[in-house]
């Protein structure tokens, strides 16, 4: 059984950073694309940024770009998101996915499992 544990969210001000971690465990962690999404009240699930099974190819959402960076660290089954400027229209629920794909893609269709999400909140 595949598990995606997120944590790291919060309450942060315009400007600061947060650094979400996500643990996986149930597959065969390097040979899957991972993908950090966020979601809002009344809108789609979007991606945020995504990353490769080898973690050399990685995909930003334009809006992220410069300000977030994906890494992973296939030793600890663990993918992380740096958010770094963070502005009050980042404000979402973060989700962690595993792709069945090894290559990065931003497309949410193209990723079967899913963690429970972790809160993050930007005040101005």
């Amino acid at each position: 059984q595949v598990q995606l544990v997120e944590s790291g969210g919060g309450l942060v001000q315009a400007g600061g950073s947060l650094r979400l971690s996500c643990v996986a465990s149930g597959l065969s962690f390097a040979v899957h694309a991972l993908g950090w999404f966020r979601q809002t009240p009344g809108n789609e699930r979007e991606a945020v940024a995504t990353i490769s099974g080898s973690g050399a190819i990685t995909y930003y959402q334009d809006s992220v770009k410069g300000r977030f960076t994906i890494s992973r660290d296939n030793a600890r089954n663990t993918v992380y998101l740096q958010l770094n400027g963070l502005k009050p229209e980042d404000t979402a629920v973060y989700y962690c996915a595993a792709s069945a794909l090894i290559r990065a893609t931003l497309n949410p269709v193209l990723f079967q499992e899913w963690g429970q999400g972790t809160q993050v909140t930007v005040s101005a």
